[in-house]
This record gives C-alpha cells, sequence and structure tokens, in this order.
C-alpha cells in the first residue's frame, strides 16, 4: 500500500513534523514531498505515484546497491535523521528510470503505473460497487453511481490509458499487494479479475482511510491472498446447522405466536453463525469472557442459540397470565451463563445486557462493564475479556451515543481493547427509508472517526460472513481496536410482528415476499456439491423441531421461571454470608481518629520526591493539614477520608467525569502534575497504605451520556467498588437522562439489577444562570416510588426496610442501590461548611436528618418556628436569624436525606415543636426542587393537622437566574418572609 494520501496531506498542510517523531518511513516520504515541492524534479509523488518512491524505499533496505547511488544517499540521510531539506541532492535522477527497475513487465514501463493505479482504485473505491444487497434492489451506499475511475468492465480500460491489446501482457506486482499470491508476475486480465472478486462481490472492505501502512497491509493480506476463503466440509455443516437453529426458531415463535410481538430476526438468520463464529475464534485465542449488548430485534434467537438460555424459560414468558417476573417486556431482558464452547473444549462466559427500547444506550454500558471485568482480572490488553456490540443501520447512525462511545474506545481508563461491532443493516428503520434517515453514504460511516475497518458483506452468503467475522477477531487480537462487520440484509416482516410494511416501502417489500430464505439457498448449495445430502438436511430440520417442542412443553408448567436467568450481573456471595442471608441492619460507618489523621496527612503531601508542584497548590495541601491538625474537614478533605478509609478496607473507588482529576472547582486536586517534567504526575491517595485497593481517578471525554452510561456498566461488575460520576455542572446530566430514567432509577425493578453507581451534581443557586445552577432535584424526587401517603413502620432501632424497598440510595449495606447526591459549589469554601473529626469517628453514622441543636433546641416551648430545608439555604438562614435575634424563637433543621423520606426524624422534630408554625424553605424555585416532594409526606406524619407552608422563589420556567443583583433581590425576599413571625397567621391552608 502507498503512504496514506491523508497522512501526507495532513502533514504537508501543517507544516513539517519534527523527524524525531517520525518513522524512517514516514521521514523518506516526507522529505520526497519537500524535494517535489521545491521544483526540482517531476511532480512523482502525486497519487499513485508516491507507490514508486516506498517501493524504491523498501528495495533499498533489501539491497543498497539496487537503486542509483543519489538515491542510495538520500535514503541513508533520511534514516539518520536529516533534517527536512537537507536529504535530497540536485542530482536525483529521474524517477521514470528508477520506476522501470520498480514496476515493469514486457517493455511496459509506461502502462505499468497505470495498471497500479487500477489497483489502488479497487482499494479505495471497490467498495462503492460490491454486490451488498441481497435484495438486488438498493446500494448500500445510497448511490447508484459507479466511480468512473473504477474498472469493472473491460471498456472501461480507457480511462487508464490502457487498451484491449494489454489484457494478457504479464505485468511484474509491486510487493505491496497480495493478489498474486505466490506469483510474481500477472496478465492484466488476470489482475482485474482478481481485484474484482476481491473487493466488488459480496465483500465491501473501507480501510484506506486508517492511516497506518501496517494495518492496512494486514487488511490486505487478509483478502487479496488467493484461496483465502475456503471452508471445510465440516465447517460448512457446522455453519448449516447454525442457520437451520437461527431460522427454524424464529419459524416455531411464529407458529405458536402468531399474534405476538418478539422482533424476530427473518431476513438476517445469518446473524447467529456470525456471534457464534466470533465467539469461538476469541475462545480459540484465549477470551474468557464475552459481554454483549444488542437492540430487541433478534434478541430472543441470541438468547436461545448464542447464549444458550432454556428454551423454555423463554416460551413460557409468552404466557399472558405470567404473574412472576420482570417488569419489562422479554425482549429486553439479558442473561449471564457459564459454559463450555463446543469448538474449543474452554470455558467460556456470556454475559447479554439488559437493554430498553433505547436502542443504543446500552452501548456505554457494556463497555463499562467490560472494562470492569478487565481490571479485576488484570487483563490489560484485553486478552480474556471483550465485547461485542449489535447495532441497528437506523440507530447506528442516528444516535449520538454511537459516537460518544466510540470516542471512550482509546482513551486509557475506558478503553477496552477493542470492540467488535456487527450492524444488522436491514435497510430501513421501523418506516424510514435509509436516504431519509442518513447523510452518509453508510450507516457505519461513524466508525471512520476512530480508525476502525468497516468491514460491509451480503448476509445471504454465510460463508463469506464467517470469513469476514474470523479476520473481526483477528484483528481485534491483533491491534486491540475497534472493527465493524455490517451485515447487509433485509427484514422480512415489519418493524415488528404486527406491522405492515407494504405502507411504505411497497417496491422493497415485494422483492423481500419473493427472497428466498438464506436457509434454503445455502442448504441447496450444499446439498448440489455433495457436503451434505437433502436427508441430512432434512434430520438436522427435525432434530432441532423436536427441541423446541419437547420445551414448549416443559413450558406449561408454572413452577418453571427462574429470576435467576434475567441477571446479567450476578453478584456470587455478596446476598449471602456463610450460606445465610446478610442481615439486614445499618452498620456504623464511622473511622478511627488515627486513621483519619493519616488520611489528611496523605492529602496534604506529595508522596514523591523531587516532584515540583504549582505554588497555588502548596497553599491548598498545607490548609489541608492545618484542618487535620484542627480536626475539622470541609468538603474536599472529608471526601478524601471517604475514599481513603474504603481503600485501606479493599474497596476499589473510582471518580470519572469531566476534569474530575483537579475538580472544576479548583477544590480537589487528586492528581498532581509536575511543573518541570511533562506528563508527570502523582496520585496520593494510592500512597496512602501499603495494601489497599487501588484508587482510579480519570477526566473523561466531553460526554455524559456516554461517560455515566460508561460508569454504571462499571458499577455493575462488582459490588465490592465505589464508582462515581460526577458532572461538570448538576445540570449537565440532562443530556444523560436517558441512562438516568431507563437503567438507574427503574433498573431493578425492570431487570432485578443492584447497582450501587453515585452521581455527584454540583447544585447551587448563586445567580450564575440557569445552566450552572440547578441539578434539577425535582426530577429524581419525582421518580423515587415511596409513598407521599404512607407512614412506613419504623422498629425501636432503625432498620434498612425503607432503604431496601427504596429505588436509589445507598449507604453501608447488605445491597446496593444507586445515590444521588446534590454537591456544593460555594460551600466548598464557606468557613462555615466545615464538619468536626467528633462526627466522622468510630461510632458515627450518616445522619438523615440535623435537627436544630442550639438555643431554641434548649426552649422548645418558646420556638414560633420551625424552618426545614436542606442543602446551602442553611448557611443563608443561620446567619440572617443571628442577624435578627431570633435564635430562641425560631429552630431550622436540615434534612440531608431527601428520598426515601425520612418520616420517623421529621416526626421527631414535629413532635419536639408542638405549637409552632412549620415551614419548608429553599432556594429553588418553587416548581423545581423539593418542596413537591417534601409537601404531602409531611402532611401524612401530622395526619393533615397542621400545615407546612412553602417560602422560597416563585414559580419560574427557568431555575435560575443570570443576572446577581436579580439573584441577591430574589434571596433577600424570601429570607424577609421566612422570619417575618406573623407572615402565616390567620391564613388558610
Amino acid at each position: 500500500m502507498p503512504f496514506s494520501n491523508e497522512f501526507s496531506a495532513h502533514s504537508l498542510g501543517s507544516g513539517w513534523i519534527e523527524a524525531s517523531y517520525m518513522s524512517p518511513k514516514q521521514r523518506v516520504f516526507l522529505q520526497s514531498q519537500r524535494y517535489v515541492s521545491s521544483g526540482a524534479t517531476e511532480p512523482f509523488l502525486s497519487g499513485s505515484n508516491s507507490n514508486y518512491v516506498e517501493e524504491m524505499y523498501y528495495t533499498w533496505l533489501e539491497n543498497p546497491k539496487s537503486v542509483h547511488k543519489s538515491w542510495d544517499l538520500f535514503f541513508r540521510n533520511a534514516n539518520a535523521g536529516a533534517p527536512p531539506g537537507q536529504a535530497y541532492q540536485t542530482h536525483l535522477p529521474d524517477l521514470s528510470k528508477s520506476r522501470a527497475l520498480l514496476f515493469q513487465s514486457h517493455g511496459l514501463a509506461k502502462t505499468a503505473g497505470k495498471a497500479e493505479k487500477l489497483v489502488e482504485d479497487h482499494l479505495i473505491r471497490g467498495h462503492h460497487v460490491a454486490q451488498l444487497d441481497p435484495l438486488g434492489i438498493l446500494d448500500a451506499d445510497l448511490d447508484s453511481f459507479v466511480p468512473s475511475d473504477l474498472i469493472t468492465t473491460i471498456d472501461k480500460l480507457g480511462l487508464y490509458g490502457l487498451h484491449e491489446s494489454d489484457l494478457d501482457k504479464v505485468f511484474r506486482l509491486p510487493t505491496i499487494t497480495f493478489i498474486g499470491g505466490d506469483e510474481t508476475a500477472l496478465s492484466l486480465r488476470e489482475i482485474i479479475k482478481r481485484l474484482e472478486n476481491t473487493y466488488c462481490q459480496h465483500i465491501g472492505l473501507e480501510f484506506m482511510f486508517i492511516n497506518d501502512v501496517e494495518q492496512c497491509q494486514w487488511i490486505r493480506q487478509k483478502f487479496e491472498t488467493p484461496g483465502v476463503m475456503k471452508f471445510t466440509n465440516e465447517e460448512k455443516r457446522t455453519l448449516l446447522a447454525r442457520l437451520v437453529r437461527s431460522t427454524r426458531f424464529e419459524d416455531f415463535l411464529a407458529r405458536k405466536w402468531s399474534s405476538e410481538k418478539r422482533f424476530g430476526l427473518e431476513g438476517c438468520e445469518v446473524m447467529i453463525p456470525a456471534l457464534k463464529t466470533i465467539i469461538d475464534k476469541s475462545s480459540e485465542m484465549g477470551v474468557e469472557y464475552v459481554i454483549m449488548g444488542m437492540p430487541h430485534r433478534g434478541r430472543l434467537n441470541v438468547l436461545a442459540n448464542v447464549i444458550r438460555k432454556e428454551l423454555e424459560q423463554i416460551f413460557c414468558q409468552f404466557d399472558p397470565k405470567l404473574e412472576a417476573g420482570s417488569g419489562d417486556v422479554k425482549y429486553h431482558l439479558g442473561m449471564y451463563h457459564e459454559r463450555i464452547n463446543r469448538a474449543t473444549n474452554k470455558k467460556i462466559t456470556l454475559s447479554l445486557v439488559a437493554n430498553p427500547s433505547h436502542l443504543e444506550a446500552v452501548n456505554p454500558v457494556v463497555q463499562g462493564k467490560t472494562k470492569a471485568e478487565q481490571f479485576y482480572r488484570g487483563d490489560t490488553e484485553g486478552k480474556k475479556v471483550m465485547s461485542i456490540l449489535l447495532h441497528g443501520d437506523a440507530a447506528f447512525a442516528g444516535q449520538g451515543v454511537v459516537y460518544e462511545t466510540f470516542h471512550l474506545s482509546d482513551l486509557p481508563s475506558y478503553t477496552t481493547n477493542g470492540t467488535i461491532h456487527v450492524v444488522v443493516n436491514n435497510q430501513i428503520g421501523f418506516t424510514t427509508d435509509p436516504r431519509m434517515a442518513r447523510s452518509s453514504p453508510y450507516p457505519t460511516d461513524v466508525a471512520r472517526v476512530v480508525n476502525a475497518p468497516i468491514f460491509h458483506v451480503n448476509a445471504d452468503d454465510p460463508e463469506a460472513v464467517m470469513y469476514v467475522c474470523n479476520v473481526a477477531v483477528e484483528w481485534r487480537n491483533a491491534f486491540h481496536k475497534d472493527v465493524v462487520v455490517d451485515l447487509v440484509c433485509y427484514r422480512r416482516r415489519g418493524h415488528n410482528e404486527m406491522d405492515e410494511p407494504l405502507f411504505t416501502q411497497p417496491l422493497m417489500y415485494k422483492q423481500i415476499h419473493k427472497q428466498v430464505p438464506v436457509l434454503k439457498k445455502y442448504a441447496d448449495k450444499l446439498i448440489a456439491d455433495g457436503t451434505v445430502t437433502l436427508q441430512e438436511f432434512e434430520e438436522e430440520i427435525a432434530k432441532y423441531d423436536k427441541i423446541c417442542e419437547e420445551a414448549y412443553t416443559r413450558s406449561k408448567d408454572k413452577k418453571i421461571l427462574h429470576i435467576k436467568h434475567w441477571l446479567d450481573s450476578p453478584w456470587p456471595g455478596f446476598f449471602n454470608l456463610n450460606g445465610e442471608p446478610k442481615s439486614m441492619t445499618c452498620p456504623p460507618t464511622g473511622i478511627p481518629e488515627d486513621m483519619l489523621n493519616h488520611i489528611g496527612n496523605g492529602a496534604s503531601s506529595v508522596p514523591l520526591e523531587g516532584f515540583k508542584i504549582h505554588g497555588g497548590l502548596s497553599r491548598i495541601l498545607k490548609g489541608r493539614l492545618e484542618m487535620t491538625k484542627n480536626r475539622v474537614v470541609d468538603w474536599a478533605l472529608g471526601e478524601y477520608m471517604a475514599f481513603g478509609s474504603l481503600l485501606k478496607e479493599g474497596i476499589h473507588v473510582r471518580l470519572s467525569g469531566q476534569d474530575v482529576e483537579r475538580g472544576t472547582f479548583s477544590h480537589r486536586h487528586h492528581v498532581l502534575h509536575d511543573q518541570e517534567v511533562d506528563k508527570r504526575t502523582c496520585v496520593p491517595m494510592n500512597h496512602l497504605w501499603e495494601q489497599q485497593a487501588p484508587y482510579t481517578v480519570c477526566n473523561s471525554s466531553l460526554s455524559e451520556y456516554g461517560v455515566l452510561g460508561f460508569e454504571l456498566g462499571f458499577a455493575m461488575a462488582s459490588p465490592n467498588a465505589l464508582v462515581c460520576w460526577e458532572a461538570q455542572f448538576g445540570d449537565f446530566h440532562n443530556t444523560a437522562q436517558c441512562i438516568i430514567d431507563q437503567f438507574i432509577s427503574s433498573g431493578q425493578a425492570k431487570w432485578f439489577r443492584h447497582n450501587g453507581i453515585v452521581l455527584l451534581l454540583p447544585h447551587g443557586m448563586e445567580g450564575m444562570g440557569p445552566e450552572h445552577s440547578s441539578a434539577r432535584p425535582e426530577r429524581f424526587l419525582q421518580m423515587s416510588n415511596d409513598d407521599s401517603d404512607a407512614y412506613p413502620e419504623f422498629s425501636a432501632e432503625f432498620d434498612v426496610s425503607q432503604l431496601y424497598e427504596c429505588n436509589w440510595i445507598v449507604i453501608l449495606l447488605p445491597f446496593r442501590k444507586p445515590l444521588i447526591i446534590f454537591t456544593p459549589k460555594s460551600l466548598l469554601r464557606h468557613p462555615e461548611a466545615k464538619s468536626s473529626f467528633d462526627e466522622m469517628v468510630s461510632g458515627t453514622s450518616f445522619r438523615r436528618v440535623i435537627p436544630e441543636d442550639g438555643a431554641a433546641a434548649h426552649t422548645p416551648n418558646e420556638v414560633k418556628r420551625v424552618i426545614f430545608c436542606t442543602g446551602k439555604v442553611y448557611y443563608d438562614l443561620i446567619k440572617e436569624r443571628k442577624n435578627q435575634d431570633l435564635e430562641k424563637h425560631v429552630a431550622i433543621t436540615r434534612l440531608e436525606q431527601i428520598s426515601p423520606f425520612p418520616f420517623d426524624l421529621v416526626k421527631e422534630e414535629l413532635e419536639k415543636y408542638p405549637g409552632a408554625d412549620l415551614v419548608w424553605c429553599q432556594e429553588e424555585h418553587k416548581n423545581i426542587g423539593y418542596y413537591d416532594y417534601v409537601k404531602p409526606r409531611f402532611r401524612t406524619i401530622v395526619n393533615h393537622t397542621r400545615p407546612i407552608w412553602y417560602v422560597g422563589r416563585e414559580p419560574a420556567a427557568a431555575p435560575a437566574t443570570g443576572n446577581k443583583n436579580a439573584h441577591l433581590v430574589s434571596l433577600r425576599r424570601f429570607l424577609d418572609t421566612v422570619f417575618n413571625l406573623e407572615a402565616f397567621e390567620g391564613k388558610m391552608f
């Protein structure tokens, strides 16, 4: 292959790259370009002519005397690192003379370059004319135009300056092509034939955009070498048997449940043997665990024939009277299964992650789970754990999370060392024609951004599909990079089995109704060539049909359903201790004071010698040390204490998000940067204890949807880890709302999935505008599942039943729940926002409610008003109360846990001040924040006998103002109201 055009254009367009960063090949190429640009000789490096310099270079490496002495001098200088422009000499020879030495035939020096141009055009554009559509009516690239410079018929030879008389002339082949195999020369006719067979038949290859010569040559060798796409009779018989299972499974469901939605695979039955081939080949190369994500089309078939879920477990879910089970439809469910791979006789673990109808939302979740499994196994190269992602063509092109996930693929803390993407290209999205669904030629073009090779293949050619899948696995194993297999197929039925596709795609579906199924096509082929007999084929069908019928009979047993089959991330041993269920209690979370001091000292130091930090950071570290001596912590140091104590207990901590290493508000500084040595960093928290769990803190790409999904997947892998995602500002979770709604809030209810993901959402009304103020807490509260009208029963000692029933919270518990924390911004440096060691030492626990402990608490009968609040507004309230000298008459109680609502502790506070007004005060607008959530719960506690008044900002569409003066005026207004002790007298409620 020639030096990449993209590489050369970029390099020359943006100035000369420093020679010290170049490989010898790159240096030679750029030096040659510089020589040409000087006008010293003909423009021999334009287009395909750049091949000749490269070919001459390779020839020179083998034998320096094989080229002209001036070229020998040029290559020696360039290889030695001569600065740009100084390797060449003015007496370089005419390249046309060297060309004859490099690529010649029987006197055909003039036509040799034209023949090589023909080779290049097939490499770059051959996929545009490949026969990819099984229906034969559409062009996979949405363009029926055949590039004029791409030879497909003999009569176009003239475009290359060639003639029919040249067809039987023999050309010596350059070493950069593999179409000759062991032959070094071929006739032009044979060259064209082999190129068309490789690049213009049922496989379309897109890879010439990759800027790595080695990778491109690797792909060329896999597909150009004659005879590579051959299968033994045994391999063909196995392929046929897998097609039988894939096809007959769908046929069986259609016969038994003709009126049920199942999102069948008809039209792409080859996907099942394709996945099994990927898994077999990966197992052969050492992979032990495959994690998969996919949309609903074909999921039941994958569960049955790839994951090997028991058929009766699938069939029994079609029973409309089924009472037990998940809160989701059967074609959204996942599974985890360990079994022996029959092709390799090795143990393989397969996990299919549950997914909602938000088709591509599962992509980052799968990647995060894969990364976690690799991390905990020490699998730094992805040799043991890998991911497979299946996509629909319309969703792959249309869903932005696909792009976000691809951009995580090569980031150090997010890479999974290569994912195999399989696109089920139905050439339609629900009812939308692809010409209306995307602007790119192919649905897979998004993969080009990370230089992932794309293998398009006609799904009605099963052997071509199997070969492409094998190459995809070998690519991942060799280069640890993503690869895409685009199965160009069709959808035999509508979007679902009840849909009528002829309404919108009449011509396509008239052709589909005539289409011979791939199973019959392939069976006829194998019967015709004697690989199998008709009797053997029919026996294979009868055998699988019998398996389905027997499973159907067993599925009638109502006791057969097992929830364990829906778990895609089981946590063996976590929920039990010595075979018994763990005690449902909440142990103290405090730690010894000497541990607090040790962590505080670690947070204040730089553990590496000779490491020079920024002067401003030195002051921050000194401040931490001073706080430790004074036995107090602010938010940043408190976070350090929490993380550090978990690390000592062997709990892995991972903190991810935009700029989390330093912290958006410059408060965290968990990664220190040497001010004099580039890329030298230090993470002090990884140096706290000799035997400690690792701490991972990593800045993410500028993504919320993809990164939050990734961290959710990471948290799925193990209960013995603290995985945190921090939004740069709390409201930025808006663009990750799909992950919150579909996975975090409802994951346990739908899929029995426990998860301990923690969301850190900076929140606080400070006049910084609507997009930098509110984390929209009302959204999370609205999705909380506790009943505002039901007062829960509490034992004498607080138990965890309320927490167990809710959908999100987490403490040190025998189960895992997601946690949403509205983290501070201005309070990060507020002098009053600190906690004493006394609140963190051994025997202490998280305080769901922090009651009034000042003068008002000691004279409760004199208290005229109790203000309940949460968050930053507390500090505004206590300051104003002191200014108005109302500390004996107004009590202020903080709710640290909003949901599930702390009914028991709030009741104690209400009973303590029986004669006082009850006020809920928040800085958020009335229709935003917490009021609509807490109001009915307060009323439930008092049985609707006392009002709970609201004080705060008036309702508004935007969550905050961006005008500082307007912010202060509204703050002043509600502070005046909340401390006006006559404000609510005589008012009805």
